[in-house]
């Protein structure tokens, strides 16, 4: 099974060179996905796996665009998620809250690792758009080339 856990790519940014280095986006949590009929029963709140797996997704933009901007990548390998370090869960995301997803590259590692740190921020329905929103998962994650 497969899931594509962000709904839009908002941006990725680029550094000084040209490189792209960060990217936001956005994931809006549907009651109707199927997922939270079990996680959990009465209570519904998205899984923190997934919420790893959101931050993985955009930070795969980044490494894209990379790859892109070099001409091609290594020999079509996709990006797949290497470590993860520190990561830490907060508020809940129920339905009908919007995730939103920031990613920025910390450091590429001699093998080509993309090292990146993420946060994900919620805002729950009903939350005025201009308030400050909460921590819902934050830390540090690496993309490396599959192998075959």
């Amino acid at each position: 099974m497969r899931f594509r856990l962000i709904d839009a790519v908002l941006d990725v940014g680029r550094d000084e060179h040209g490189r792209a280095v960060r990217a936001s986006a956005i994931k809006n949590v549907s009651a109707a996905e199927e997922y939270l009929g079990d996680h959990f029963a009465g209570f519904p709140i998205l899984p923190g796996v997934f919420m790893l797996e959101a931050l993985v997704q955009t930070a795969r933009h980044v490494a894209d665009a990379r790859d892109a901007d070099a001409g091609g990548g290594s020999a079509g390998l996709p990006w797949v998620l290497g470590t993860v370090r520190a990561m830490k869960y907060g508020r809940f995301v129920p339905p009908g809250a919007t995730l939103r997803l920031e990613v920025e590259l910390a450091k590429v590692g001699e093998d080509g690792t993309l090292e990146f740190k993420g946060v994900g921020s919620v805002r729950g329905p009903g939350e005025a758009a201009d308030g400050e929103a909460a921590t819902a998962v934050s830390g540090r994650f690496s993309l490396r080339r599959a192998r075959v």
